[in-house]
């Protein structure tokens, strides 16, 4: 249903342009005004290597200008360098961590019935989404962010909306990710430390690999913390029901998983638990940069089903095994629910993957008010000074931020909760219903075009803005009351000392 351009149209992501054009062309490229971004001199990269002309019969060679990070050469920084095999692997590792380790805990709140078909939902609907933004950007080249599409679709005020919801949504993620580090610290020192110690520690350990200015030199870490996490929760998968007991559940005696086909929740701890499945899949907002990043971006679409599937089956059967054999005694985070031995040997392998969420998170807040800062200027790809100073105070601020929202609300399950609701919904679901919406609207005019398939696709479109806007409100209001809640039972305050591994 997405509107792609044709072969030849001037909507790829780089041109190439003779070298006393390329200035005057950047400088247009900068704007965000909804139009082509190249001169009838440009030309569209069908691939990495094929280039069809545009309409010269010859092009003279010259720098690649790319629409979003300017002229690509020597003494410039290459953005551009990642393939799709990767590129399905970050997107893997952005959803699957804080994500799968809440969903078990969400089934026994709704029922293992009513929680599988509210996460197929999901996967359906966010793996929509995330295909559009693949089609945006190559309708779009010069997009970087959701930032940029809201300023395409509503102009001053849609771009407001949508930054503050994006980078609010990266910045509360790496907070979310804080209090994972910190909860895997105490499991495995048995609470050897202040718990506000180790939030602390978990901002050191992201900021010298958040800093490091390329997507591409994450990818090292990016392979070892997906094996680390998908390692680390099997572990947990396998060994909850061969161990006989979950850790929460009585060491002696009898006990009761009092296991749910169908729960029975307060529309607070639905809606709540519903936002913790949709946390599973809101890795949205990070994807249009990832994609930006792409030495093809035409790729991109293909590394988003590969990953959605894969991510979509593993979700499954991690949350029915758990949930089966823990029960109410599940704990959130899941890695918790295992005895105590494999809790701290689980926590001990995902530490990777927890604190690669927090530095891919961390990394994409901070590249996004770079990017906005200094985009249209030669300091945004070349090494200077001014680069330099505000790509490392970008990092930094954008860290503090993230550890004082994981100090003042150290509640893993409501802060993932409120985040996935307030932000995710805006980002992962409306914004890409509007695009698609965006991108038909000419085709739309023509009674001709009017299809079977183009009604289907605005009636789907604008039922998962429906969808969205309910989970925005109801997701709030559960995920505040969940914070409340939690809070009351375990004693928290902000900058709290209290062993947070044994939260349930």
């Amino acid at each position: 249903m997405g509107v792609l351009p044709p072969a030849s149209s001037a909507s790829a992501s780089t041109t190439t342009l003779d070298t006393a054009a390329a200035p005057s062309v950047a400088k247009r490229d900068s704007r965000l005004d909804g139009s082509s971004s190249s001169s009838a001199a440009s030309v569209a990269g069908k691939d990495d290597k094929e280039v069809v002309q545009g309409g010269l019969d010859a092009i003279a060679e010259g720098p690649e200008v790319d629409d979003v990070f300017g002229a690509q050469g020597d003494g410039t920084v290459n953005y551009r360098s990642v393939g799709w095999v990767w590129t399905t692997i970050i997107l893997m590792k952005t959803q699957i961590g804080l994500g799968v380790l809440t969903i078990p805990s969400a089934f026994h709140t709704l029922g293992l019935v009513p929680g599988l078909i509210v996460l197929c939902v999901m996967a359906i609907m966010t793996g929509w989404t995330d295909y559009e933004i693949g089609i945006f950007k190559i309708n779009h080249p010069q997009v970087y962010s959701l930032s940029d599409c809201g300023k395409l679709m509503f102009g001053r005020p849609g771009s407001f909306i949508f930054a503050f919801a994006t980078w609010m949504y990266m910045a509360m993620t790496t907070g979310s990710a804080f209090i994972s580090i910190s909860t895997a610290f105490n499991a495995m020192s048995l609470h050897g430390a202040c718990t506000a110690v180790f939030v602390v520690v978990a901002a050191l350990m992201t900021f010298p690999l958040a800093a490091l200015p390329k997507l591409e030199q994450l990818k090292f870490l990016s392979w070892i913390a997906l094996v680390a996490v998908i390692s680390s929760v099997l572990l947990v998968t396998i060994a909850i029901p061969v161990g006989g007991r979950p850790a929460l559940a009585p060491q002696e005696g009898p006990w009761d998983a009092d296991f749910k086909v169908v729960g029975n929740p307060t529309f607070a701890q639905a809606m709540n638990a519903i936002s913790n499945i949709l946390f599973a899949y809101s890795g949205t907002p990070l994807y249009l940069p990832i994609a930006s990043e792409m030495r093809n971006p035409r790729d991109f679409r293909k590394a988003v089903v590969c990953s959605q599937t894969i991510m979509t089956c593993f979700y499954i059967v991690v949350g029915c095994v758990v949930y089966r054999y823990a029960g109410q005694y599940v704990a959130n985070p899941a890695l918790g629910t295992a005895g105590v031995l494999i809790k701290r040997i689980a926590y001990g392998i995902g530490l990777p993957g927890l604190l690669f969420t927090s530095v891919i998170y961390n990394h994409l807040a901070g590249k996004y008010i770079f990017v906005r800062v200094l985009r249209g200027s030669k300091h945004l790809n070349h090494s200077t000074p001014t680069h330099w100073l505000v790509w490392f105070a970008c990092i930094f601020g954008c860290l503090m931020f993230s550890y004082i929202v994981a100090s003042a609300i150290p509640v893993f399950g409501g802060l993932v909760g409120l985040v996935a609701s307030c932000f995710g919904t805006a980002m992962a679901l409306h914004a890409e219903a509007f695009m698609w919406l965006y991108d038909i609207r000419d085709a739309f005019k023509v009674k001709e075009k009017r299809t079977l398939l183009l009604w289907c696709g605005v009636i789907g479109n604008v039922i998962i803005l429906g969808i969205a806007s309910f989970l925005l409100v109801g997701g709030t209001y559960g995920s505040v009351l969940s914070i409340r809640d939690e809070y009351a039972a375990s004693g928290g305050r902000p900058w709290s000392c209290a062993d947070n591994s044994g939260l349930v």
